[in-house]
């Protein structure tokens, strides 16, 4: 499982993480990296200090996200029209927590759209700490489902948007 919050991170993410390592016991029982954000590293360094965990990688940030992203079964992140298209384009399997402090939900639409076409999962802001790390190891679990979600979302991906963006330009200019 990849868990993703952005450069800066996602408390709510964080807080998941969090509430679901405290009942490990010290061993989680699939691989997660957790990338917490440059901004609560400090905080979640301290935290895993204190209850370390194997099979939990904690990053501040990932640099080769394409990576990261090959090595996920599930990635659990926020949905943002750029993070939603690199999943698109990358056929992941995703659970979405939409950030409630953005303009005009914009981030539970994004993931709504992929949810009502079978292309993701999504479990509200309010509900990620309880349910977010249960709801993504019953999606690692169910092969069935996962091969679903990544043909699925794959369906949605515009690689070529860049093209498309600059060819709308040249015809307007024209």
């Amino acid at each position: 499982i990849l868990v993703v919050g952005g450069s800066l991170g996602t408390r709510t993410l964080n807080n998941m993480m969090k509430s679901w390592i405290v009942t490990l016991g010290g061993v989680a029982p699939v691989q997660v990296i957790w990338q917490t954000g440059r901004f609560y590293e400090k905080e979640m360094r301290e935290f895993i200090a204190n209850y370390p965990t194997e099979n939990i990688a904690l990053v501040p940030f990932i640099d080769r996200m394409d990576y990261a992203y090959e090595v996920a079964d599930v990635v659990i992140s926020r949905s943002g029209a750029c993070t939603v298209s690199e999943l698109c384009l990358a056929g992941k399997p995703t659970l979405f927590v939409p950030s409630p402090n953005v303009a005009e939900d914009h981030q539970t639409k994004n993931a709504l759209a992929l949810v009502n076409k079978g292309a993701a999962m999504m479990v509200s802001d309010a509900e990620a700490t309880d349910c977010g790390i249960a709801t993504a190891l019953k999606m690692v679990g169910d092969e069935a489902l996962l091969a679903s979600l990544s043909e699925h979302i794959k369906e949605l991906a515009t690689p070529d948007a860049a093209e498309r963006v600059a060819d709308e330009i040249v015809k307007q200019i024209k």
